[in-house]
């Protein structure tokens, strides 16, 4: 029997667990910081196939660490697994199959490991869609999990199979001021408006678009504008994303930013706090000869990539994180036959659909004989790190 049919033979026989468990995950959908079921569940079933597992791990008390190491040497594989929801929605980007296929295409793997050599890592990467301790990747990265790591793979719920594409960096920021109060009326001298220095931040911030690139992207909300109209606010807070496409420009965004903050407070005689409140997110970085890789695979199957651009960047993923620093994959696998869109309750409904549940198994195949193409040819894959890291220097260059 090749390796390519005992990958199938142990994702075909194993499949309705994974299954079950993407159907349990999506009926307790758990925000950021919060997946207690999703990361004991499949933490647990990784333990039960025989990975030494970690809980607790980056920072991130439902992330989670698995690994599998054979013997015989050879290349380090990450397939991180997501499984976060949407507040107020569930599981609208299906978060619920792909922490499932990504645990599955490991375990696959893990069947043909101990011959061909390497080891096999699954990361539960909580908060991808942001909230609190959100977007993991980010930890993992800033903690050095990725730091032996030769490359990177997992695949996302979409309408059509798509390749890899880039995705605007984001950072999300807190913005306070303190201030005075006083009556607005009797005694407005005595006060140290908070607000207005937080409308300056929203002017300045508006005088400022004019001379930024046209992929920056600045939008955010006041969540504390005072207590009542005849107190001066002594407190006020915003929320702001600041978005770019690549990461030195995001770098002077966030500069910039700052200095708008500095000088509101400087004006009105604040105090202030600034900075993120949750993990920044790098822009994704395609590497396009790892998505061939994949595609080639698909393709066997009797499946294509629907073309697009794929250095059109809209959105955001911590992905792009991983992407900073090792050659990473994430295309688009088909759950639906209709169009759907993403965090829409037709998204939800798709998640725990025939086809979305079929996506699983079908995904983990993919995944799992990709990795395997890479580690039986040492040379192309240093050809995709190579690409990879004169992609990665390129944007420095932007």
């Amino acid at each position: 029997m090749t390796f390519r049919e005992r990958i199938e033979k142990i994702v075909d026989s194993k499949l309705w667990k994974y299954q079950d468990i993407a159907l349990k995950i999506h009926e307790k959908p758990e925000v950021s910081n919060y997946e207690f079921f999703a990361c004991e569940t499949l933490s647990k079933q990784l333990e039960n196939e025989g990975f030494d597992v970690k809980v607790n791990v980056a920072g991130h008390r439902t992330g989670f660490d698995a690994r599998y190491r054979s013997k015989k040497s050879g290349p380090v594989i990450v397939f991180y697994a997501e499984y976060d929801a949407l507040a107020g929605l569930g599981h609208g980007c299906g978060h619920n199959l792909f922490g499932a296929t990504s645990s599955l295409a490991a375990v696959a793997l893990k069947e043909v490991i101990d011959e061909v050599g390497g080891e096999i890592r699954v990361y539960g990467t909580p908060g991808e869609e942001g909230g609190e301790n959100g977007s993991a990747k980010g930890s993992f990265v800033d903690n050095g999990f990725f730091d032996d790591v030769d490359f990177s793979l997992g695949v996302h719920p979409g309408w059509k199979h798509t390749a890899t594409s880039s995705s605007l960096g984001v950072a999300p920021v807190d913005v306070e001021f303190f201030g005075k109060p006083a009556h607005a009326a009797a005694a407005p001298e005595e006060g140290i408006n908070a607000l207005d220095a937080l409308i300056s931040v929203y002017n300045n911030v508006n005088a400022l678009r004019q001379h930024l690139p046209s992929d920056v992207r600045i939008h955010g909300i006041i969540t504390d504008g005072g207590l009542a109209p005849n107190i001066v606010p002594e407190y006020a807070k915003a929320k702001f994303y600041l978005r770019a496409e690549f990461k030195p420009t995001l770098d002077m965004v966030y500069e910039k930013f700052e200095n708008i903050v500095k000088a509101a407070a400087l004006a009105t005689g604040c105090e202030y706090k600034f900075g993120l409140y949750q993990n920044r997110v790098d822009n994704n970085i395609p590497t396009p000869l790892f998505d061939e890789v994949y595609e080639e695979v698909l393709n066997s199957y009797g499946q294509e990539f629907t073309p697009i651009d794929i250095y059109k960047a809209v959105a955001s993923s911590d992905v792009g994180n991983i992407s900073q620093v090792v050659p990473v994959i994430q295309p688009h696998i088909c759950i639906s036959d209709e169009k759907i869109i993403g965090h829409t309750e037709g998204f939800k409904q798709a998640a725990r659909s025939e086809k979305g549940l079929n996506s699983i198994g079908f995904g983990a195949k993919v995944l799992a004989q990709t990795a395997l193409k890479l580690i039986q040819n040492p040379e192309r894959l240093e050809e995709i790190k190579k690409q990879h890291r004169e992609n990665v220097l390129r944007q420095g260059e932007k």
